[in-house]
């Protein structure tokens, strides 16, 4: 196989199972169907992974278009590699109530380490501001 620079390395992986993590920290899983100059990409049969200590749930997504920019990973999934994962998969209810209540953990966290902070005289820049440019 010839080296291919930039985004047209990807023509081969096309029709394969992927895993994206984006930016948000998201986690897609689908099948790559179309990719540009951009590094813009299509995928097909989409789930959204989510995670949530040693259990994880799958939300149907279907076709899911992703801005190239927004990808932090990329990565082929061997489907014919037997899964040994020691992660229990549940029900998309139950594991977003579980990420409901660790996001609200985290959130109580930051407010008293904010208070500590501000208790001291500190301040921490809030983080949606430090995104921009």
């Amino acid at each position: 196989m010839n080296y291919v620079p930039g985004t047209a390395s990807l023509i081969d992986d096309i029709d394969k199972k992927h895993l994206v993590l984006l930016r948000d920290g998201r986690t897609l899983i689908g099948y790559l169907r179309s990719i540009d100059q951009f590094a813009n990409l299509v995928f097909h049969q989409t789930v959204e992974r989510i995670h949530v200590g040693k259990k994880f749930g799958d939300i149907p997504r279907g076709i899911f278009i992703v801005r190239g920019e927004n990808v932090v990973l990329l990565g082929e999934i061997d489907v014919d590699k037997p899964c040994d994962t020691v992660l229990q998969q549940v029900s998309i209810e139950e594991i977003l109530e579980e990420q409901r209540l660790q996001q609200q953990s985290k959130q109580e966290t930051e407010k008293v380490k904010m208070l500590a902070l501000k208790d001291r005289g500190l301040s921490i820049p809030k983080a949606d501001n430090l995104d921009e440019y």
